[in-house]
């Protein structure tokens, strides 16, 4: 009975507790109440305010118009009755000395006076004038009519909110990692001023979720109905998308969220397969002097034994480093010797993958390409049948050369600081671009009997990978063209 009357006693107080935080809920919502009406008031006033002081300049400048148009018109007329007054006087002088010339009784001076009177008619201002008048006296080309304008006052009401839009898939895009969203309103809505997108990277198919490791990012000001994302890495499969729209007031609600799938080759390179002179940090490679038996480094040099640790005499030649954690081939199968290589993580086992690979120019030596799983521990790429890549050379001979079953040919394009490379594994294809023009370098055509890795070969120098990518339209439309056929995209025989 005490136990039960405990846990009444505590529900009630856990009620109360709930009913006083609703109550300083419910006042706190009346402060808010009292605060935005004086707001929206304040603001309605302004915007009143603001009519009256447009409405008013309008006024001056049409009663300014009305002004000058009076002055001129006035101008005009005072002058043209300045001219007919001082002609009319002149006629009535002639006029006047005309009738005493005919009244005149000495008949000798009669024809002087008549060829003064005829000259003097000829050359009076009453027969230039014209009679007339400048300018109209008709002032309605200056009269307004409000009507239109008096009947969009009058349907003056608060901004409604904006409906949702819709987003339309059929003309939206994903490609060149980049996504063109398009989306419509319902209802045509004058009053919208920009549009809100919100997008976010996900691995689930189908309607967004309510909690996910990646927050929605943010585009704001979009002032037309379409939007594309540029420079996108597609590390995820799909994006989440939802769009709203604002006018000057309110923002109305998300369109229905629409799932949108990236399709790009991610991976990343597996670090138990690296050599011991290689650090691998995720998806970059640094060649490292000291990564292998520094002890028995130091003791060779210290013995007058020591040699360079070039790609014919390495240091790396002992047990793998206590520091690396093996996985995958782990421990005994990496990579080792004058291999300085390092795989991807990732299968390519169909379709079509495309990745790039920005390496330092000062490496002395520097490879990409893919290989088999099986590539041996000491072999090299592009030197067994179980390897193809692209080689560049600083090392006493600069060479830039396509590498297979060892057996090497020499390339004449100027080599670029980022490769782009493109497998196309049912084709058969693997081909090297310039990453930054897309010019075709070269192409392996083989019949890829195994699954492939990524592959990659440092010696004195670093590179880092960039995954994520889909396969750009323009190296799409080179395979289209059947580039494969060039004088520069021959297989190795």
């Amino acid at each position: 009975m005490l136990e039960a009357l405990r846990k009444i006693i505590t529900t009630l107080a856990v009620k109360n507790e709930e009913i006083q935080s609703f109550i300083y809920s419910l006042k706190q919502m009346l402060l808010n109440v009292e605060a935005n009406s004086a707001k929206v008031q304040e603001d309605l006033e302004a915007e009143f305010q603001s009519l009256f002081s447009l409405l008013e300049e309008l006024k001056e400048g049409m009663l300014m118009k009305i002004k000058q148009d009076r002055a001129s018109r006035t101008y005009e007329l005072q002058n043209q009755l300045a001219a007919c007054t001082r002609a009319l006087e002149s006629s009535e002088e002639l006029l006047e000395t005309a009738n005493q010339t005919l009244q005149a009784t000495d008949r000798g001076d009669f024809p002087q006076a008549a060829k003064q009177i005829k000259d003097g008619v000829t050359m009076a201002p009453a027969f230039r004038l014209s009679l007339k008048a400048k300018v109209s006296d008709n002032m309605s080309h200056l009269m307004v009519d409000f009507a239109q304008e008096r009947r969009m006052l009058q349907a003056l009401k608060f901004l409604p909110v904006p409906s949702a839009p819709v987003i339309d898939l059929a003309e939206s895009l994903v490609a060149d990692n980049c996504v063109t969203l398009v989306w419509r309103m319902p209802d045509e809505d004058s009053k919208i001023d920009h549009y809100v997108l919100e997008y976010r990277r996900t691995n689930f198919e189908g309607p967004p979720r309510l909690k996910e490791d990646h927050p929605w990012m943010v585009v704001e000001g979009i002032r037309q109905t379409e939007y594309t994302l540029t420079g996108l890495k597609f590390d995820m499969k799909y994006m989440n998308f939802r769009v709203k729209a604002c006018n000057k007031a309110v923002a109305g609600e998300f369109s229905e969220p629409v799932t949108l799938e990236t399709p790009a080759f991610m991976f990343r390179l597996d670090a138990s397969t690296s050599h011991q002179n290689l650090r691998v940090d995720d998806l970059s490679v640094e060649w490292d002097a000291m990564g292998g038996k520094v002890q028995d480094i130091k003791a060779r040099e210290k013995d007058g034994k020591g040699r360079t640790a070039s790609p014919v005499n390495s240091p790396a030649r002992g047990t793998p480093s206590p520091k690396r954690m093996p996985s995958g081939r782990g421990g005994r199968d990496r990579f080792t010797a004058e291999s300085y290589t390092v795989l991807g993580d990732t299968l390519i086992d169909g379709g079509e993958h495309y990745w790039e690979v920005r390496y330092e120019p000062d490496s002395k030596a520097f490879g990409v390409g893919v290989a088999y799983r099986s590539l041996g521990r000491f072999e090299q790429l592009g030197k067994t049948a179980a390897s193809w890549c692209l080689h560049v050379n600083n090392w006493l001979q600069v060479s830039f050369t396509a590498k297979h079953a060892n057996k090497a040919k020499a390339l004449e394009a100027p080599v670029p600081d980022c490769l782009g490379v493109h497998c196309d594994f049912h084709q058969g294809l693997l081909s090297f671009y310039n990453a930054r023009t897309k010019q075709l370098l070269h192409t392996f055509k083989a019949k890829f009997t195994q699954p492939l890795l990524p592959a990659f070969t440092v010696w004195c120098g670093s590179f880092q990978v960039t995954t994520g990518l889909q396969v750009p339209s323009s190296v799409r439309c080179l395979q289209k063209r059947g580039s494969a056929t060039s004088s520069s995209n021959t297989s190795l025989t």
